[in-house]
């Protein structure tokens, strides 16, 4: 185990348990559920999201196997039958509103074992979460060849058209009845909303009018595979076809080795609606070049061409030198779908060479690192606020659009709040012009503790702002708020005096700070201030206006300052 643990390691994946099914159940159920549960060991082991090529047994051993230098990558080759004996899919044009592509392969003489049928399913079950996006983008359809004739046809049609017997059922439905048979399925019922608002659903038919499947919900009873399966028509249909080739090609390449010649698979021919025709699977390899040098700098190793080009090989990227050591050529299997950019070549040569091989050394720029002065600032003001008294409060800065302007008295369009386009729930609609309404909250969700309720917060507001990159600015808000029998206005004034002594700024005009009365819509007329600092406003206190109060559902008078402190910095 501690073996495999460290191979894993090696080769960039994590094995993250070993346990059974017994352990499982019992951890989760109780001891008692767990009885009878098989005690075969699992290894669960985490792989990288891009790397399709790892999510079942076969490619993972293959991939450890060549990393151990154990086999030679294997080639994978598409057989093209002769003319006229080929697989063909033939695409209408009904299809094009829908799911308008679909790619097709076949693997002949393919020999299952129970483990292997296993696995297969499972792969396609993986994919079909991962890479297809819970079958939006792509679903597999995988067929037993020998129980239909070909050619085939994708198309799509009125759901009260298409009738066929579902995968494991023992009767036939047409296809609006099979959507209310699959609406209570813990499995299926997730995929139903995929197509079950469209005039017509997709579906793909043999020469004699056998239903193959219904993508994206499930495939005819007819063509099911079993152990003694021997040639497997496998169709990806999708909304995205590089997507469907990618799954296409990881399927085939993953189990092709249990064909009668291994890592072949035969190609079909699919026609499109405009009647062009392009043989899948694309099985493509391609050549990509890496300078050995900028590999050495990136990763900070100096290893010579050709050890790189060895590294490379073990991660199934066959390498080689070529013009006197300044180039490796890659080779870039279908398998690797994940490699876009030379990056990811570099990324697996230093996989290969062992990150804790690669030696520590202290960066080459040299520089000291600070606290941002904002956030500087920010800590330092939190303490003093303790200090005088006040609990600080974390609100969300996501607020509905009544928190920030009708409750405050305010109209949404004054506001200039940054609005979520498609917000989950009614309490995140926008983002928050002020902190008032976050603690108001947090009062109203404390109203049971002991008076007064002295609360604070030093967070980020965030305004529309058309003159920068993103649209919008943060800006850095104090709030405080005191919550009692008596409004306690000088409570809230004292607190703006004491952080203002902190500040090291003076109570004048000229250069200092100073309160005028003014006018807040959230505030009781007469009893609002907005203080000056640094020569500009920076924001007001005040007793609240008791309209405020009551809409937050808070039943006593309350008073509040809230400043902008980025002057300060």
């Amino acid at each position: 185990d501690e073996e495999f643990d460290e191979l894993c390691f090696e080769f960039g994946l994590e094995l993250d348990e070993i346990t059974s099914e017994k352990d499982i159940i019992s951890k989760e159920k109780g001891e008692e559920k767990a009885k009878g549960a098989s005690d075969v060991v699992l290894y669960k082991i985490d792989v990288p999201a891009n790397r399709y090529d790892l999510l079942c047994l076969e490619g993972l051993v293959r991939g450890l196997q060549v990393f151990k230098e154990r086999i030679n990558v294997p080639r994978y080759e598409k057989i093209i039958p002769a003319e006229g004996e080929g697989q063909k899919l033939i695409i209408t044009e009904q299809t094009v509103q829908i799911r308008p592509h679909a790619v097709a392969a076949v693997l002949r003489n393919i020999t299952f074992t129970k483990e292997r049928y296993e696995s297969f399913i499972d792969l396609q079950e993986k994919l079909h979460q991962n890479i297809c996006r819970k079958r939006a983008l792509v679903a597999i359809g995988t067929h037993d060849l020998d129980t239909i004739s070909g050619p085939f046809t994708y198309t799509a049609k009125a759901p009260s058209e298409i009738k066929f017997k579902p995968l494991n059922q023992s009767q036939e439905y047409t296809a609006s009845q099979i959507m209310d048979l699959y609406r209570n399925d813990s499995h299926l019922r997730h995929y139903l909303p995929l197509i079950e608002n469209k005039p017509r659903y997709p579906v793909i038919y043999d020469s004699n009018g056998v239903v193959l499947s219904m993508p994206p919900i499930i495939n005819g009873d007819h063509t099911k595979i079993s152990l003694n399966t021997r040639n497997v028509f496998i169709e990806c249909t999708g909304t995205d076809i590089t997507k469907a080739k990618i799954v296409l090609d990881i399927i085939v390449t993953m189990f092709s080795e249990y064909c009668e010649k291994p890592f072949t698979v035969e190609a079909v021919e699919v026609v499109y609606p405009n009647g062009k025709t392009h043989i899948y699977p694309e099985l493509a390899y391609r050549k990509e070049k890496v300078k050995p040098e900028v590999i050495n700098k990136k990763v900070g190793i100096s290893e010579t061409p050709s050890s790189l080009a060895k590294l490379l090989t073990r991660m199934c990227l066959k390498s080689h030198v070529i013009g006197n050591g300044n180039h490796l050529e890659v080779e870039i299997p279908p398998t690797r779908a994940d490699i876009i950019h030379a990056c990811d070549i570099i990324e697996d040569a230093a996989i290969a060479y062992g990150y804790n091989n690669i030696q520590m050394v202290i960066p080459k720029t040299y520089t000291i690192a600070n606290q941002l002065p904002l956030n500087k600032l920010s800590e330092l003001l939190r303490l003093d606020l303790a200090a005088a008294g006040f609990t600080e409060a974390l609100t969300f800065a996501l607020c509905s659009q009544e928190d920030i302007a009708d409750k405050l008295g305010m109209d949404m369009s004054a506001t200039n709040a940054v609005r979520i386009a498609n917000p989950k729930t009614a309490e995140f609609q926008v983002a928050r012009t002020t902190l008032l309404p976050g603690l108001l909250k947090t009062i109203a969700a404390n109203r049971k503790m002991p008076l007064p309720l002295k609360l604070f917060e030093i967070s980020d507001i965030v305004v529309k702002d058309p003159n920068t990159d993103v649209g919008a600015r943060n800006y850095r808000h104090l709030c405080a708020i005191y919550y009692n029998k008596s409004p306690g206005f000088e409570i809230i004034h004292g607190l703006l005096d004491r952080i203002m002594q902190v500040l090291e700024v003076p109570p004048n005009e000229e250069n200092g700070y100073t309160i005028k009365a003014a006018e807040g819509s959230a505030f009781f007329p007469g009893r609002c201030a907005e203080v000056f600092a640094k020569g500009q406003s920076i924001g007001k206190l005040g007793v609240l206006h008791p309209d405020v109060i009551t809409k937050f559902e808070l039943t006593m008078p309350c008073s509040a300052l809230e400043i902008n402190i980025e002057p300060f910095v």
